[in-house]
């Protein structure tokens, strides 16, 4: 039911924004560090913390320095990290192997952060990409993206991360079927509690730039991901995508990237009512850190800016790069 305010003078909204304790009292929607998840890049080596150019402020670690990372993000309240690998290229085959060896990079640190930081929950990606010489999330084969054989092995990478001791495994490569498969799979294999954040409404973005140049992918990638990832222009395909994905035994469903699809985090959330999140992917960040270390904005109040509007667009939670910056800042307030 809408309600029409009375007409000025009876209502003067303004009484409700003359200072910061009233501005506070009629607050709709707040950010706290129990709405963040912390995407980190691994890489191998020792005592490596090596700066990503296109996103700065943003490293990739070796396994001991991301253990590092992990306590920092649990002693500032952050309550998931979330892994991303930085494979070496003499790994990367058409196979993908690599993706469920359960020595490989994902797998190693979150063994060590749950051995170091049991209070902090690791969530893990589940997709080809970074094991894949094609850079694509899955097979390739005369130039087409292959679903079905794709889903097997996704199925065996989500089981490796699973036993591993990964709290939540987010499936980001948009084949059709993977989530019924894995969650099929992790019942099986006494994985009941493992949680599965679906990036059920993944958009084939030009926003992921940075991203793909953070885990090494960009070089690799032959082509497009138009065929498995959505249409920018389409949104209630996104709602279809989440109702099955939550049928097929997703716990949370994720929008990605973030604020160019604000509608449909919140269609997601009105129509749903699950858990929802969105990511605020490598070019929203850098977007928002390059025209602050140039002046143009005010970083830190944009930083919180756009951080809100996933909340007031409906989600229950953001993964972004500003989260120990946010952290500390909210520490503050």
């Amino acid at each position: 039911m809408t309600i029409t305010p009375p007409s000025y003078p009876t209502a003067r909204l303004r009484r409700t924004r003359q200072s910061s304790a009233i501005r506070s009292l009629v607050r709709e929607n707040t950010l706290t560090v129990d709405d963040l998840i912390w995407p980190v890049f691994i890489r191998d080596g020792e005592g490596v913390e090596e700066p990503i150019p296109s996103m700065p402020g943003v490293m990739r670690r070796s396994v001991d320095k991301i253990v590092e990372a992990a306590r920092e993000a649990a002693d500032l309240g952050i309550p998931v990290i979330c892994l991303f690998p930085y494979t070496d290229p003499s790994l990367k085959t058409e196979d993908c192997a690599e993706a469920w060896n359960p020595e490989n990079l994902s797998n190693r640190a979150t063994r060590a952060i749950k051995a170091a930081v049991p209070e902090i929950a690791v969530m893990t990606d589940v997709a080809l990409d970074p094991y894949n010489i094609n850079g694509h999330d899955g097979f390739v084969v005369d130039g087409k993206i292959l679903n079905d054989e794709t889903v097997e092995a996704l199925v065996k990478q989500a089981l490796s991360q699973a036993e591993a001791g990964a709290d939540i495994i987010g499936p980001s490569d948009m084949m059709d079927g993977r989530i019924g498969a894995i969650r099929t799979a992790l019942e099986a294999q006494g994985h009941q509690n493992t949680m599965l954040l679906s990036y059920a409404a993944k958009y084939a973005s030009a926003f992921y730039g940075p991203f793909r140049d953070a885990v090494g992918a960009s070089g690799a990638l032959k082509g497009d991901k138009s065929t498995y990832q959505m249409d920018p222009a389409n949104s209630d395909e996104a709602l279809r995508l989440v109702a099955r994905d939550i049928d097929e035994g997703a716990d949370m469903v994720m929008v990605k990237p973030g604020m160019p699809y604000l509608d449909i985090c919140r269609r997601v959330k009105d129509r749903f009512g699950v858990p929802t999140y969105a990511y605020q992917v490598s070019g929203e960040y850098a977007m928002i850190q390059g025209a602050a270390q140039n002046g143009w904005i005010d970083g830190e109040k944009a930083m919180f800016e756009s951080l809100m509007a996933f909340k007031r667009a409906g989600c229950d939670g953001i993964l972004t790069y500003f989260a120990p910056a946010v952290a500390r800042k909210l520490s503050q307030r």
